[in-house]
């Protein structure tokens, strides 16, 4: 069974946002912003709200909340060079996000060759 129009459709607006927001993010004044790596983009079925997912490595966890805030200050200019960039009437509504699950899987790694070194080194 093919996908349908509508799925098409939010999936190539999925991954138009996922290089586009680069790109915007790359214009703003903020240093630590302007390099952030967008993990993935979630779009809701209709594409008016778009959950944006970073990636969290190299970033303190004291700085996540102002990094956070600054990007909702920042949420209207990306909206807008995203909306501009594909002559779109509207950007789809911006939240950010840090994604959790990288780290957790960076985490469980470790944690498996820790357990690999004991259970090889006691043998």
């Amino acid at each position: 069974m093919g996908k349908s129009e509508a799925k098409i459709k939010l999936e190539r607006t999925e991954a138009t946002l996922k290089e586009l927001i680069p790109e915007a993010l790359a214009t703003l004044n903020d240093e630590r912003i302007r390099g952030m790596a967008v993990v993935d983009v979630v779009c809701s079925k209709g594409r008016d709200n778009c959950k944006v997912y970073l990636d969290r490595a190299f970033i303190e966890e004291s700085e996540i909340g102002e990094i956070l805030s600054q990007l909702r200050k920042a949420k209207g200019v990306i909206e807008g060079y995203c909306a501009t960039e594909q002559g779109w009437y509207r950007s789809p509504k911006l939240s950010f996000h840090f994604d959790e699950l990288l780290q957790q899987e960076n985490r469980m790694d470790k944690l498996f060759k820790i357990v690999e070194k004991e259970l090889h080194g006691k043998n």
